[in-house]
């Protein structure tokens, strides 16, 4: 009865009523629309993309979730907070709503005029991810694949690659339709796991049939890592998708997008793959100089460098027990420990996992809740910020998030870890004197 009386309390509020509680900091406003939505893509060809400024991404999706009360917490949406839910579809809107309440949430209202009275007044506060396009949704590459458009896709040729590292069975288990297999070691180097030469990079492109203003859309298939393998990340293809992405935007492809949430979220949509082989269609010529962009690269030399200069960082984005020198991180790697004066960006559990940078579904993590983490180490976009981990697929993801932020000084350390060590340069074990204790913690993810 008690549950009955509290739906029945469930009160839709105004626009005008939203204007005057937004800037209250005991309201929590949460948008359960679809990740792409709260990103800044107009779904519902709304005047204008994004989310309501101060809002929170809680896709209904994620309702059907074991672990959704605590992707609540760690949002720190609390039940001493007021709650303001909003969506596309009032149905959905409701049922979230009722969510919260049968969780002890006793101030939970709705708000249903996002799209005809929000997103419509230029006067009313709208946020969205600089360039939320490069992150597609499984909707908006199927579109694409079946007419050849898509909204916001400007161009004529494309190409779909399904990344993954020496695990060609992950392609051939099920892909994407026209989707090409793309192995990371046709980029990256199998000895040093740096990115190849200019001339190699030339040729391994042109044979994927890309130029420098190919349309390139990259995703990988997750599976859990088998620690016994001597190459375990063969199992983090959608973390080998990032980094592909990486040395093709150094390399100087002006369009590289990822499948936000890799294959997962191709199947969660409902999407079906297939097993047919598509062949590659090489290119004559790339089209322009390889590096077009080779200031995202930064190696071991200005490393250095950055290490002395106060307006710049060099983050490691690896788990606390590589930081502090508990574990190498990789079974090919022997030393133990990081880079003195490296700031800590903490990937999430281990070399093969990016917690604290996505979602349960594997979409990319909300960017307020990034820069959130970031700032309490003076990770800040005033800096210059340059990633590594242990052999640049991490580093690649975190340099690729900080990117679609806007981030206009971002680039990646390439050798990383692997390199620093193996050349003998000084390291460190042991937690640093001065650390931020509130992010040492391996449970800050989603």
């Amino acid at each position: 009865m008690l549950e009955k009386n509290k739906l029945q309390q469930l009160t839709i509020i105004s626009t005008e009523e939203l204007v005057d509680k937004i800037e209250n900091p005991d309201v929590k406003l949460i948008d359960v629309r679809p990740i792409e939505a709260y990103n800044g893509w107009r779904l519902k060809n709304e005047i204008r993309g994004g989310h309501i400024k101060g809002a929170r991404s809680l896709p209904f999706k994620w309702l059907n979730y074991i672990d959704w009360i605590e992707i609540v917490r760690v949002k720190e949406i609390m039940p001493r907070h007021s709650l303001i839910i909003y969506g596309y579809d009032k149905f959905e809107t409701k049922k979230v709503a009722n969510q919260f309440i049968r969780a002890g949430y006793d101030d939970v209202r709705i708000y249903h005029n996002f799209i005809d009275e929000w997103s419509a007044n230029n006067k009313l506060p709208i946020d969205k991810l600089k360039r939320y396009r490069q992150l597609v949704s499984a909707n908006w590459l199927n579109k694409l694949i079946k007419t050849g458009i898509a909204p916001e896709y400007y161009n004529k040729k494309y190409v779909i690659c399904h990344v993954h590292y020496q695990k060609r069975d992950a392609y051939e288990e099920g892909h994407i339709p026209e989707a090409i297999d793309l192995d990371t070691n046709l980029l990256e180097s199998s000895e040093t796991w740096n990115r190849r030469s200019p001339e190699e990079l030339k040729i391994a492109l042109e044979q994927l049939g890309i130029t420098y203003d190919t349309t390139v859309i990259l995703y990988g298939r997750f599976s859990y890592p088998d620690n016994n393998d001597p190459f375990p990340g063969s199992s983090a293809g959608h973390l080998g998708a990032f980094r592909c992405a990486f040395i093709m935007m150094y390399a100087g492809v002006n369009d590289v997008r990822i499948l936000n949430g890799g294959l997962r979220s191709w199947t969660d949509a409902g999407f079906e793959t297939t097993t047919k082989e598509y062949n590659k269609h090489p290119v004559k010529d790339f089209g322009t100089p390889i590096p077009s962009y080779p200031e995202l690269v930064v190696d071991i030399q200005e490393a250095k460098e950055i290490l002395k200069t106060s307006d710049k960082n060099l983050v490691s984005v690896r788990s606390w027990r590589e930081f502090i020198g508990e574990v190498s991180g990789y079974n090919y790697i022997e030393k133990k420990g990081r880079i003195p004066g490296a700031v800590f960006g903490n990937c999430g559990s281990d070399a093969y996992h990016m917690e604290n940078y996505r979602n349960l579904d594997h979409t990319t993590r909300e960017s307020h809740e990034i820069e959130k983490i970031w700032a309490e180490v003076g990770i800040t976009s005033d800096k210059h910020n340059t990633f590594y981990c242990g052999t640049g697929w991490r580093g690649s993801e975190a340099f690729f998030n900080a990117w679609l932020m806007g981030w206009s000084h971002v680039s990646v350390f390439d050798g990383g870890w692997f390199e620093w060590s193996n050349e003998g340069n000084p390291y460190e074990t042991n937690i640093p004197k001065k650390f931020k204790k509130q992010i040492i913690t391996e449970g800050n993810h989603l």
